[in-house]
């Protein structure tokens, strides 16, 4: 039970509706900021602009999975007012205090750093990865079949990065009928890759790899659908990126040449927000009743 622990919930989107309801069901007190549009009310949870939230009695701060933007702006659907979080709010806070992330972006890292206030990102967690790896490939298959007008069997599909999406994305147009190929630097990617029953190839291979490709999904997050990339796909590719803003696609190129290309981050909380609001309540709930038992036990 997480009883007598004061949480700040600071924007976000339905994903963190999950969240809010179970840590109100483990006792915790929660105060929202940017639900001020949210008709639920949650027993135990008070919505708060956050100028009246006393961060000196906080003992851990959520934020969205993007966490916060360039100028500390934090994303919500359910406010629109402009929500921003600094350097300050982040020293107010107790010793204690964690920041709990999706990821930790430039700005959030500064400031966290200055603070001297630890950010823990729940993406870079295998669990959480691979457990939102599920709806993400069925946001992509939708994806993919609502874009073309061709069949995902027999269709031939190569995905960039064996990463925990790469390879649940792979393994699934694979099992659809789809002829896919994967691309890896890795050497032992390459080996997997062969062992799944796939074609690999290097990604120092990627132009003559994509020629004849009806479907190219990315899951890495740099530039590597670069315009000589795009220039020698067929011009029917759809090209899904999968990877955190601003993907690893020449999207300006893309729109020149006539390849359609959709940027798709977050598909987790578009396709099945409950599903992975839970993914992240359960993970969160544990690392922060983790904090407030190790707390407790240096205090004794």
């Amino acid at each position: 039970m997480l009883t007598g622990l004061q949480i700040a919930v600071i924007g976000g989107d339905a994903r963190q509706l999950e969240v809010i309801r179970k840590l109100t069901e483990l006792d915790a007190k929660l105060y929202l900021v940017g639900f001020e549009q949210l008709d639920h009310a949650f027993s135990g949870a008070v919505k708060e602009k956050l100028d009246e939230v006393d961060f000196t009695c906080i003992d851990a701060i959520i934020l969205p999975v993007p966490g916060a933007g360039v100028d500390g702006q934090i994303d919500t659907i359910f406010s629109n007012e402009k929500i921003t979080i600094n350097e300050e709010i982040l020293k107010k806070t107790p010793q204690h205090c964690k920041i709990y992330s999706g990821i930790n972006p430039p700005y959030l890292q500064e400031i966290s750093t200055k603070a001297d206030r630890e950010v823990v990102q729940l993406f870079n967690r295998d669990d959480v990865a691979i457990y939102n790896s599920i709806p993400t490939v069925e946001g992509a298959l939708m994806m993919a079949i609502q874009h073309t007008d061709f069949t995902i069997h027999g269709s031939n599909v190569t995905v960039l990065g064996l990463g925990r999406t790469g390879m649940s994305i792979a393994r699934a147009f694979h099992a659809l009928g789809a002829k896919v190929k994967v691309g890896a630097r890795k050497s032992e990617h390459i080996a997997r890759i062969t062992e799944m029953g796939l074609t690999p190839f290097h990604l120092s291979d990627i132009e003559e790899a994509v020629v004849d490709t009806d479907i190219c999904i990315n899951t890495i997050p740099v530039q590597v659908v670069v315009a000589s990339v795009i220039a020698k796909m067929p011009v029917h590719t759809l090209i899904i990126d999968l990877a955190s803003k601003p993907g690893g696609t020449d999207f300006r190129y893309a729109e020149k040449r006539g390849v359609k290309a959709l940027l798709a981050p977050g598909l987790p909380g578009i396709v099945a927000p409950k599903t992975a609001g839970r993914i992240l309540a359960n993970v969160l709930s544990q690392l922060i009743l983790a904090n407030f038992d190790e707390r407790e036990d240096k205090q004794s």
